[in-house]
């Protein structure tokens, strides 16, 4: 079964709401997400990925060290940051790069926050099944 890391700089929110489509929509690979700097699941991802039926409030936010030795085949950045000190992975790794804006860095009240983490969720799912699908299958 082939493996997929999702990268990302705190592992509380891009990664993990790429996590849960992925886990969702894929039955033939295993999909891992991990950070260089670990936060705890944001809040905000949780809900947003809850309203359309995905549930993360389980996941756990993982250190990039925990999967160098896990045989990844794709690794796929979803910020600059982590891409920029991403660790070396034998050659076989694959890497994809796109850069989503940090929805943690929102501020207001809960419904506007809320929008951003919304508007962020779409655009993943949007470039999970316009643009990474098709590289995977």
């Amino acid at each position: 079964m082939k493996k997929i890391l999702i990268l990302c700089t705190g592992n509380s929110c891009r990664s993990q709401m790429t996590h849960g489509f992925l886990e969702n929509i894929l039955n033939n690979f295993m999909v891992y997400s991990a950070g260089t700097k670990p936060e705890p699941v944001n809040k905000y991802a949780v809900k947003v990925m809850s309203e359309i039926g995905i549930d993360i409030s389980n996941n756990s936010s993982n250190h990039i060290d925990e999967y160098l030795e896990h045989n990844i085949d794709l690794v796929v950045t979803v910020c600059d940051n982590a891409k920029q000190i991403c660790p070396v992975f034998p050659k076989k790794t694959k890497f994809i790069h796109h850069s989503f804006n940090d929805p943690a860095s929102a501020k207001g009240k809960d419904e506007e926050v809320l929008k951003i983490y919304r508007k962020v969720r779409d655009q993943l799912e949007h470039y999970i099944k316009r643009d990474l699908l098709k590289l995977l299958c």
